[in-house]
C-alpha cells in the first residue's frame, strides 16, 4: 500500500479543503442570508460523505507511515483540534442566535486554520507538497 501513499494523501488534502470549502458555504448561507438549504438532508449526507472520505484517507496514511496518532505531536496536535472543530462547525450551522453562529464560524476557522497549520510545520514544503 505504500506506493499509493502520494495518491491517499492527496485524497486527503481534498477531502480536507472540500469539507472545509462546504462547511464555509453552507455556514455563510445560513449566517449572511438566513437560507435554510444548508442544513437540508442532501447536503448533510454530501457532509458526511466527504469526512467519512477524510477520515478514511487519514487511517490509511497512519497506517502506511506506521505512527499512531498519539506516536507524534504533529499528529495529537491534529486529533485533538478535531473535536473542538467539529463542535464548532456545528454550531456555526444550528447555534440558536446569529452572534453564536457568527462566533463559531470564526472558531471553526480558526481551528481549521490550525490543523493547517500543524501540517505544514510537519511537511517544509508545505502540506500540498
Amino acid at each position: 500500500m505504500e506506493h499509493y501513499y502520494l495518491e491517499i494523501r492527496a485524497v486527503h488534502i481534498w477531502a480536507a479543503l472540500t469539507g472545509f470549502s462546504l462547511f464555509l458555504i453552507r455556514s455563510l448561507a445560513r449566517n449572511l442570508l438566513g437560507a435554510r438549504w444548508p442544513l437540508a438532508l442532501p447536503l448533510r449526507c454530501l457532509s458526511w460523505s466527504i469526512d467519512t472520505t477524510l477520515l478514511t484517507a487519514a487511517l490509511m496514511l497512519v497506517t502506511i507511515v506506521n505512527q499512531g496518532p498519539f506516536a507524534d505531536s504533529w499528529l495529537t496536535v491534529k486529533v485533538l483540534l478535531l473535536p473542538p472543530y467539529i463542535f464548532l462547525a456545528y454550531r456555526a450551522l444550528r447555534a440558536g442566535t446569529p452572534a453564536g453562529r457568527w462566533l463559531s464560524l470564526a472558531g471553526a476557522a480558526f481551528v481549521f486554520y490550525g490543523i493547517y497549520a500543524v501540517a505544514r510545520a510537519h511537511h517544509p514544503l508545505g502540506p500540498f507538497a
